[in-house]
């Protein structure tokens, strides 16, 4: 049984503070996949990954972004777009406290970036790792938030000021980028023997199931139609499976994102942005699927891990 999870942290120093630590040690994870974790090697708190095993690519720009997969033992191998990464392992096994088990190690990309990943190549959002004891590739991405097109910007409903449609546009040249990307890579892994785990924060809720409050969104970023149509050209019978959606077909959510403000989260008026797509022979395994609310009556972040057990090797 393989227990593999995925949370957007926002601030991996914040959530330490809410007890991510404690929620990591307790879930016993064989795999975790953060995003947001925004914090450069130095900035992390003291045993930031607990005992497990951590790749990592923060980023260039600091307090922004960063990914991380977290594992039980080493890694077979690495790869982030911008060819470098930080990997250590826990305390324990390097005797060395804290952040200072962190060491950058060149971290090729076996696969040629996708046209247009260029600009993103140096932010922090995608990192990939082959797992030592399954033949399974885990990818971790934090797909950009993005905005509303510029034919839709009304000052007056919007909490930021208007920019012209630019979020819009830079996340939907990601979107048609990162497709591409995700073909060969995902092709990659096949060829290897390997079968492929995308996890992550997408930032796009996919179907009227996947948003509490869908009739007055849809006209909102993150539940455009052409964002869902994106979304739902990543998936097929034959390339990738929405895990949780495979195991609980008929539920409203489990929602895995809650704006902090008002009632929305006692409501559960909530977003599903976070998620498994795996490949169909990997998806056929998941036995549970778990969002973890709260832990100890504490929200970890405005995300919330989702959890997943795959009856797998």
């Amino acid at each position: 049984m393989l227990r593999i999870a995925t949370a957007n942290v926002n601030g991996i120093r914040a959530a330490h503070r809410r007890g991510f630590g404690d929620w990591l040690a307790g879930r016993d994870a064989d795999v975790v996949a953060l995003q947001e974790v925004r914090a450069q090697a130095d900035k992390l708190p003291e045993g930031a990954f607990g005992h497990l095993h951590v790749a990592l690519d923060t980023g260039t720009l600091p307090g922004r972004n960063g990914v991380a997969v977290l594992t039980r033992t080493p890694p077979a191998a690495v790869r982030t777009w911008s060819g470098t990464a930080l990997v250590g392992g826990p305390p324990e096994a390097t005797g060395l406290p804290g952040a200072g088990e962190l060491a950058a190690v060149p971290a090729p990309d076996r696969i040629p970036l996708a046209r247009g990943l260029g600009p993103f190549a140096a932010q922090g959002r995608y990192l990939e790792v082959d797992l030592a004891e399954a033949p399974l590739t885990i990818a971790c991405l934090y797909l950009p938030k993005g905005g509303l097109p510029a034919e839709m910007q009304r000052p007056e409903r919007m909490r930021e000021a208007p920019d012209g449609g630019a979020r819009y546009l830079r996340k939907m040249a990601f979107m048609a980028a990162f497709s591409r990307y995700l073909t060969r890579t995902r092709r990659a892994a096949a060829a290897a023997g390997r079968e492929y785990l995308l996890m992550g924060d997408l930032n796009i809720a996919h179907t009227r199931q996947d948003l509490a409050a869908w009739r007055r969104n849809q006209g909102s970023d993150g539940f455009l139609p052409e964002e869902r149509e994106w979304f739902g050209q990543q998936l097929s019978p034959r390339t990738l499976v929405d895990v949780v959606r495979h195991l609980h077909p008929d539920l409203d959510g489990p929602y895995s994102w809650w704006s902090w403000l008002g009632q929305a989260f006692a409501k559960d008026a909530g977003w599903r942005l976070d998620y498994h797509l795996a490949t169909p022979r990997l998806a056929r395994t998941a036995v549970r699927a778990e969002v973890d609310r709260e832990f100890r009556g504490q929200r970890l972040s405005d995300h919330a891990p989702v959890v997943v057990d795959y009856d797998w090797g």
